[in-house]
Parts: structure tokens; C-alpha cells; sequence
């Protein structure tokens, strides 16, 4: 059978665009690994109506309210491969089980690739943290740190005062520019170049950091800007063009969350450069519809 939509990825941009196909009485599948970026989180913050709540309760929640239209399935479980056939795709999971569509939506998220640093693995989501904007308010008033890892870490630390004192540790791969430095004077941030070694205290919580030249900092907080990568290879599999984004590549996408192969729409963090839950959500909408609106103008073209 021949479904209207597979949407690979059950986190925040999957449930969403599933949402509003659903809502236009289309049959889809949703597909999910398990495996949602938000999963070492133990609240979501600065999402409207959900602040607070846990990651995985919203998810089960959307879910059950998804799966409420008696067209929606939803399937645990891994896609190895995706694939054009004519008038839309092939899906293969990895339990054996094809499934076709005329469209394909890819919420197949981001991977975060650490520093590799000691103690940094255990504290992720709690105490190591990639948004101020997401959980800076829960360490208000209390030392922060910026632990750099990429060229927009000097941008990172310039953002955390506004949360608490701050220190840019620069670990010696990531020097701030002199156009840098006075922004960061001005932010009153503390440069360190003395590398951090190792991060202590009772994890997940943080308590101090080691540096290589024996001292030690206390601190409440470390952000860090990862590299990411994609979690899925469908897009690349699939002959999707991507672009580069500040932390890594990107899908490149249109207004409506088109992918630059015809009946493949891509939303949330593996689409586009600043990532959080709402815009992950208003990402999901927007391929959704975006998708919906795709197969109403073929019907144009069968007429």
C-alpha cells in the first residue's frame, strides 16, 4: 500500500509535521528510533506551555495525541535506507519491513560530538550544556564557564553573562580576535588560557574544573558549543543537498521545509542552524504542510 507520508524522527519536529498531515486526514507512518537529542535532558525550557516538563513526557504526550487520528501509525524502529521510486519512496527498517510513500519527511535530528575531556560524557544535559537559552536560568548567579570548541565559542561566552559570572576557556585552540576581546572585556568575561583538564564534583552535578596548570575553579556550569553531526545518512542516501551551518552541515532546505529532491522535506536541527524545541516544532509544522501542500498540487498535474 502506497501511504501519502513516512516521517522518519519522533522527537519534536516528527510528532509536529505528523501532526498536521494527520489533520488533513492523510495516512502516514512515523517512524522513530528511540533516540531523541533532548533525551539527557531532564526538563525542556523556554518552550510556550511546556516549560519545565520533562522531554520524554511531551513526547509521549504529542504522541498519544498524534496517534488519536485513525490514520497515523506509529513504528519503533530503525530506518537503514531510503530510496526514489516512481511517484514516491521506499523505506527499509531494520526489522525487516518495507514501506512505501509518496512523500518523505527526514526529522532525523543531530548528533553532539564532545570535547573529549573527563568527567564532560556524565554531566551532558545537566551541568554541560550547548543553550543558555535552554537551561542558562537554572544556574543563575552562580560561576559559568564557556569551554571552547569551535570559532563561535567567543560568541557563546559573550551570551552567558547575562546568567552569571563567566569564564572563556580558550584551551588553546580558540583564541579570541581583538574585535572579540573587547566585546568579551565589555561582558566582563574572564579569559583562561590555562587548559581545563578535567571537570569535578558528584555528577551530573558540576563543582569545579581542573586546570592543566594545577589550579582549580569553581563552577556551576559549563557550556559548550559541540559539532554536530547528522544522525541519520538518509538525506545524504537520498541525494539531498546541504549546506554548512556554524556547528556543522545542515539540510538545505526551502520556506516550506523542501529538501532540493523533489517529495523530501527535512525539519528540526538536522535542517536548520539555530536549534531548539519550539523551532524544532514550528519546523515539523511547516514540513507538514509544506508535504500536504505537495500532494494537493499533484493531484493538479494527474487531472
Amino acid at each position: 500500500m502506497m501511504l501519502d507520508a513516512i516521517v522518519v524522527g519522533g522527537s519534536f519536529a516528527g510528532l509536529s509535521a505528523a501532526m498536521q498531515l494527520a489533520r488533513a486526514r492523510r495516512r502516514i507512518l512515523l517512524i522513530d528510533a528511540g533516540l531523541p537529542r533532548n533525551r539527557f535532558a531532564d526538563a525542556s525550557h523556554g518552550f510556550l506551555g511546556q516549560d519545565g516538563k520533562a522531554p520524554a513526557q511531551i513526547l509521549r504526550e504529542a504522541a498519544c495525541q498524534v496517534l488519536a487520528y485513525p490514520t497515523v501509525e506509529i513504528a519503533k524502529g530503525e530506518v537503514l535506507d531510503a530510496k526514489a521510486i516512481p511517484d514516491g519512496f521506499t523505506v527499509a527498517m531494520a526489522q525487516g519491513r518495507e514501506v512505501q510513500a509518496r512523500r518523505l519527511v527526514l526529522a532525523t535530528g543531530v548528533v553532539d560530538i564532545l570535547p573529549d575531556l573527563p568527567g564532560l560524557m556524565e554531566r551532558w544535559g545537566a551541568s554541560v550544556l550547548h543553550c543558555p537559552y535552554c537551561h542558562g536560568y537554572e544556574h543563575r548567579d552562580r560561576p559559568l564557564g564557556v569551554l571552547a570548541s569551535h570559532p563561535m565559542s567567543a560568541h557563546q561566552a559573550a551570551m552567558i553573562p547575562d546568567w552569571g559570572p563567566t569564564t572563556l576557556f580558550t584551551q588553546g585552540r580558540f583564541e579570541p580576535d581583538d574585535e572579540q576581546r573587547a566585546l568579551l572585556d565589555a561582558r566582563g568575561v574572564t579569559i583562561e588560557c590555562s587548559e581545563v583538564s578535567a571537570l569535578l564534583g558528584r555528577a551530573p552535578q558540576l563543582e569545579a574544573v581542573q586546570l592543566a596548570d594545577g589550579r582549580t575553579l569553581p563552577l556551576s556550569a559549563l557550556f559548550v558549543a559541540p559539532i554536530q553531526r547528522m544522525a541519520s545518512p538518509l538525506a545524504e542516501t537520498l541525494g539531498c543537498g546541504f549546506d554548512d551551518g556554524p556547528m556543522g552541515p545542515i539540510i538545505r532546505t526551502d520556506a516550506w521545509k523542501a529538501t532540493t529532491v523533489p517529495g523530501v522535506f527535512a525539519a528540526g536541527d538536522a535542517a536548520r542552524p539555530m536549534q531548539n524545541a519550539t523551532l524544532a516544532s514550528a519546523d515539523g509544522v511547516l514540513a507538514g504542510v509544506g508535504a500536504h501542500q505537495s500532494l494537493i498540487r499533484d493531484a493538479l498535474l494527474a487531472a
